[in-house]
């Protein structure tokens, strides 16, 4: 039984119409785009990361991973280059899911969110600094950063997290110094920048 009348009316196992998208200045694709077939829900929804009969939560089995940035409340990680010039996450220390963080650390997020943006715009190649969370992976609580080249018009909007994968990875001497560099920005209003081995 489909759970509401939402799921009821959708077309599965037939595929949608690329056409609202084609033509559109931000999406990266054109031509004979075709849509994966609508697959039906899957119920119950197989546990994430960190819950209860999903892998063990990846951030608290090695809260140092990855960290090139951390205060007592807060750890900011990256994972190695990627297609823009830098792409990283930001978790609360401690195990929360955005429904359950408290409200003293909820209060520190929009402060982090401008901190972390602001350095990742000191990169020269950076233009804008883009933000999201998805939450399906992970149930520790994290938000993406991804930053957008300047001048890169085609990368703006929902689809820069595509054009990540699909664009050529920056070098890794690149990476290690724009991991560096925002580090250390993080660092001048508090926390201290990490000397990472996967930042090297």
């Amino acid at each position: 039984m489909l759970p509401s009348e939402y799921h009821r009316r959708l077309p599965y196992g037939e595929r949608m119409s690329a056409e609202p998208l084609l033509g559109h200045p931000f999406f990266p694709f054109e031509g004979d785009v075709q849509v994966v077939p609508l697959a039906e829900p899957e119920l119950p929804e197989p546990p994430r990361g960190g819950e209860t009969g999903g892998k063990p939560c990846a951030k608290c089995a090695d809260p140092d991973g990855y960290v090139i940035w951390r205060d007592e409340q807060w750890s900011l990680k990256t994972f190695g280059p990627t297609g823009l010039p830098f792409v990283a996450l930001l978790e609360p220390q401690e195990h929360y899911r955005l429904d359950n963080l408290p409200p003293e650390l909820t209060a520190t997020l929009g402060p982090m969110i401008q901190r972390v943006a602001k350095a990742i715009q000191g990169i020269d190649s950076v233009a804008r600094t883009h933000f999201n969370r998805w939450g399906d992976g992970s149930e520790h609580f994290h938000v993406w950063f991804m930053a957008r080249p300047l001048g890169m018009m085609q990368l703006r909007g929902a689809m820069i997290a595509a054009w990540d994968d699909m664009l050529p990875k920056i070098p890794d001497d690149e990476f290690a110094a724009n991991s560096r560099q925002v580090a250390a920005a993080l660092a001048e209003d508090g926390g201290e920048a990490v000397t990472s081995p996967d930042a090297e």
